[in-house]
Formats: structure tokens, C-alpha cells, sequence
């Protein structure tokens, strides 16, 4: 999906910590938000499409979507993860 070159050198455009791989549990779980309606970026849009990646933030409070092999690094394109249940 993202090369591993790539990804050493992106970091979140809002705090510049690193950004790691979101699991594809994580994944899953937006993706069922997604489908109920519930998940809406930092801009207030709701998320309509479902996700088949994305790019977590080291404090695991936002996630940047990945769009046809593409991390969508803008702060308003960031999903907080605040309005998901993680099970933990």
C-alpha cells in the first residue's frame, strides 16, 4: 500500500509526530462506523466512503485516510478516533 520509505518520512502535519500503519482491525471498525452513519472528519464531514487504509498518529488520536494509495495528509481530512469505540 505505502512504501516503507514512504512512510518513514511522513509525519502528521499538525503535531509532526511519526504516523504508523492503521491495523486492519482499526480499519474494520471505522469502516462499520462508516456504514452507520457515524464517522465525520475534523472538518464536521461526515465520512461516506469506506476505507481501505490509513495512517495512525503515534498518540493514536487521529487518522489520516489513504484514498487510492494516497494518505490524505490535510488537518481537515484527519478522522478522530475519539468517536469510535477501540474495545480497549
Amino acid at each position: 500500500m505505502i512504501r516503507s520509505e514512504l512512510l518513514k518520512i511522513l509525519v502528521c502535519p499538525e503535531t509532526q509526530s511519526s504516523l504508523s500503519l492503521a491495523s486492519s482491525e482499526l480499519i474494520a471498525t471505522l469502516n462499520d462506523a462508516i456504514a452507520r452513519g457515524k464517522l465525520k472528519n475534523r472538518a464536521g464531514q461526515k465520512i461516506e466512503n469506506p476505507m481501505g487504509g490509513g495512517l495512525v498518529r503515534a498518540d493514536r488520536k487521529v487518522l489520516y485516510p489513504i484514498v487510492d494509495e494516497i494518505p490524505m495528509m490535510l488537518v481537515d481530512e484527519a478522522i478522530p478516533l475519539d468517536q469510535i469505540s477501540l474495545g480497549s
